[in-house]
């Protein structure tokens, strides 16, 4: 190994960081002294208020009137529906478009309504001219969603006016993103793939006849071929992601950025980038991992005892990464149960037997149900299935590439972040500004001759 030098831009960054650590220190005494909250929570977990809305209400648990958290069983209202009938009452694989003109407009729309928005939205499935060469095969990227930033910013050169804030002129912007955020990122990866892998380049465009949930799969798969099941499955899986409230990472990004006066695409570049993290969308990247070592470990097995040496195992932090978390379990929000996680679960269990993987669909089902036996006894409280953990395999059955999961999540939630960053506009206005309080010390200026 070469002989380091104190010229070295790591050891030059140690030494100063090494030096550094006296003025960089807070202790953590002093964000109660200050009443200063970690993360916008609360002590008791809950999140700090930060906003009103009429978007979506994430329901997880009650408060009595002494103020104290009572669990619940957990609901997802998107303007007032539980989206839970939304799933039950869906128009066809067009439960998603419904949805978005739902959250973006605030009541269901009737039948003429409905074709209206559906063809407003087909019209703009197409990508612009020359933008699939020039802004996508001819510079790949080994990451999706850093891509769909870029993406979703070269947009706004393709947008004759895209400064404008105007309310009507932003849903509208909307509407573009939401059609064309599948070919986007469908395409991204296809691209990767081929110059990464030099795998095989074959592109489907959109048929305006389908849905949304429809043309990913015909994206995606050389053939274009579907069952009706399997687009189905997808476009509950894009409905139950389409928003989840004000307070989420992302979304809560997306409206301090919009809130600046800036364009929607530099808001929607930011909320691509928060989605992007483990914490957040990321997380069910982090179920599929985990559970592929589990079931390299242990199979499929129907043995639970197998699955109760696993689940301690992973709670010990003696697997995967060492955290001593079982990654699809438990929530920030919901504390018994999570509905999104229930809708997936039953409708990854109806194309499981579609496609001969019951024995899979049933594993997953002991591994669920042996978590919350083994959390009760361990930590006196039952982790609820979040929605990450039929997620994975609701897209490893519809054989989706692990690539593609948060961006799937992001084509989503664009409509929740269009509708929160309109609803700013309208009813807030100004620019989000919270405080810091600060805690260092006040310093009398050295000059550079007698500094040590």
């Amino acid at each position: 190994m070469p002989t380091r030098t104190i010229y070295d831009d790591d050891y030059i960054l140690a030494r100063f960081y090494g030096q550094s650590a006296n003025f960089t220190d807070i202790p953590n005494e002093l964000y109660s002294k200050y009443n200063v909250k970690k993360g916008l929570r609360n002590d008791d977990g809950t999140g700090v208020r930060i906003g009103l809305t009429r978007v979506s209400d994430v329901v997880g648990y009650e408060v009595d009137k002494d103020g104290n958290v009572i669990p619940c069983q957990g609901d997802l209202l998107f303007r007032g529906y539980s989206v839970t009938d939304l799933i039950k009452h869906r128009q066809g694989n067009f439960g998603f478009e419904e949805t978005c003109f739902l959250l973006l407009f605030g009541f269901l729309p009737n039948a003429e309504q409905f074709k209206n928005f559906k063809d407003t939205l087909s019209m703009r499935y197409d990508l612009p001219d020359k933008f699939l060469v020039n802004e996508i095969l001819r510079s790949p990227s080994i990451n999706l969603m850093n891509r769909l930033q870029t993406l979703t910013l070269s947009l706004y050169n393709y947008d004759d006016d895209p400064d404008n804030l105007d309310v009507y002129e932003t849903v509208r912007k909307g509407l573009n993103l939401i059609a064309k955020f599948p070919a986007l990122a469908i395409y991204a990866y296809q691209a990767k793939m081929h110059d990464t892998y030099r795998e095989r380049l074959i592109i489907n465009y959109a048929n305006k006849d389908l849905s949304i949930a429809e043309n990913i799969l015909r994206f995606l798969r050389p053939d274009g071929q579907f069952t009706q099941r399997e687009a189905n499955l997808l476009d509950a899986i894009l409905l139950i992601h389409a928003d989840h409230g004000g307070g989420n990472n992302s979304t809560f990004t997306d409206v301090v950025i919009g809130s600046t006066g800036t364009d929607l695409y530099s808001a929607i570049c930011g909320s691509l980038g928060a989605l992007k993290g483990p914490k957040h969308g990321g997380a069910n990247i982090s179920v599929a991992k985990m559970m592929k070592e589990v079931v390299d470990r242990i199979g499929y097995t129907k043995d639970k005892d197998k699955v109760v040496e696993v689940v301690n195992a992973l709670m010990d932090g003696e697997m995967y990464d060492g955290t001593g978390l079982v990654y699809g379990f438990g929530h920030a929000v919901y504390t018994l149960s999570d509905p999104r996680a229930e809708i997936l679960r039953d409708l990854a269990k109806d194309l499981a037997k579609e496609k001969h993987c019951e024995d899979r669909f049933k594993f997953y089902r002991l591994f669920e149900d042996t978590v919350h036996e083994i959390s009760l006894e361990r930590k006196n409280r039952v982790l609820p299935t979040n929605v990450d953990f039929y997620s994975g395999f609701a897209y490893e059955l519809l054989g989706i590439p692990m690539d593609l999961y948060t961006p799937l999540f992001a084509i989503a939630r664009v409509a929740g972040w269009v509708a929160h960053n309109v609803e700013n506009k309208l009813y807030d206005g100004r620019i989000m500004r919270p405080a810091t309080k600060y805690v260092g010390e006040h310093q009398d200026f050295v000059s550079m001759k007698d500094r040590r």
